[in-house]
């Protein structure tokens, strides 16, 4: 599908109709950070959110309600002519909505699929709201913390994902000829959800989607420093004394799994995430 790229200066119909159009049928994931801000909106703790409102140990907002007149279920956080329920707490997804977020050469890009804006087709009404730039709606929508947010946790992906090549690299794991680690990294990358969270285990999930973070901190950059801490920290004291090859094998796919599982919840494409980081290590010296 063609992609349109916008500038901070690009005047469209942006002004939120508040139809709820978006809240049905839509794919909304989610980083830790976002899980915390729903979480304190609703006034309960970010495990029951994560455990009655999400799917796939936290990375997935659940759509689970009542149906449109297309049949598409609503955000489990919709209420039938009201809309969203914890709308101060809402994801950097229904922010942007319909616009999409991509960063290349650490630039970050606005788009929109299709050669129409897409709230031309289900919410026709915004044609009669007044019109705003890119950046005039990204800052009335609160975009700003929750795009730091987003950022901060791609930084963290990549430290995960590091720690699976020192695991693979640094230990005599590739060195002793292993073809096994590169392949379970490539399964991995294509695996549903489902099956890669089963993978990774209630343990690394938990410390993934809903870090224990005693502090009050509503800074998401302090926020996920402070979770990337504790990410280090919990490796280090989990894979600090392996004895065997096959132990170092299976530190390894773990922590990749953690890392491509974070992708998903950032909302980048898995499978290439994935093949980028099998090329680099071939390039490392890794075989597969």
């Amino acid at each position: 599908m063609q992609t349109t790229k916008l500038t901070a200066d690009s005047i469209l119909p942006l002004t939120c109709s508040r139809s709820g159009t978006c809240c049905f049928g839509k794919a909304v994931m989610l980083n830790p950070w976002e899980l915390f801000s729903f979480s304190k909106e609703k006034e309960i703790s970010p495990r029951k959110f994560r455990d009655l409102y999400t799917d796939f140990g936290g990375i997935r907002l659940t759509f689970n309600g009542k149906p449109d007149k297309k049949g598409q279920l609503a955000c489990s956080q919709y209420i039938e002519n009201h809309g969203c329920s914890v709308h101060k707490g809402r994801p950097l997804a229904c922010r942007l909505y319909p616009l999409g977020r991509q960063i290349q050469f650490n630039k970050a890009h606005y788009i929109y699929e299709g050669k129409q804006f897409p709230c031309l087709t289900d919410c026709a009404e915004v044609l009669d709201l007044p019109k705003l730039s890119v950046g005039e709606y990204l800052q009335g929508q609160g975009a700003n913390p929750f795009e730091k947010a987003q950022d901060e946790y791609l930084i963290i992906m990549q430290n995960i994902a590091d720690i699976a090549f020192e695991l693979l690299l640094d230990t005599g794991l590739s060195a002793s000829g292993d073809t096994k680690t590169l392949a379970v990294w490539r399964e991995m990358g294509t695996e549903i959800p489902e099956i890669l969270a089963e993978r990774i285990g209630k343990d690394w999930i938990d410390s993934l989607m809903i870090p224990t973070i005693t502090e009050a901190i509503d800074n998401p950059t302090e926020f996920a420093k402070e979770h990337n801490n504790l990410l280090q920290l919990k490796a280090q004291e989990a894979f600090g004394s392996l004895q065997t090859l096959e132990q170092v094998h299976k530190a390894c796919i773990l922590m990749m799994g953690v890392a491509l599982h974070l992708s998903r919840g950032l909302g980048a494409d898995t499978k290439g995430v994935s093949e980028l980081w099998i090329e680099t290590a071939k390039s490392h010296g890794a075989k597969e």
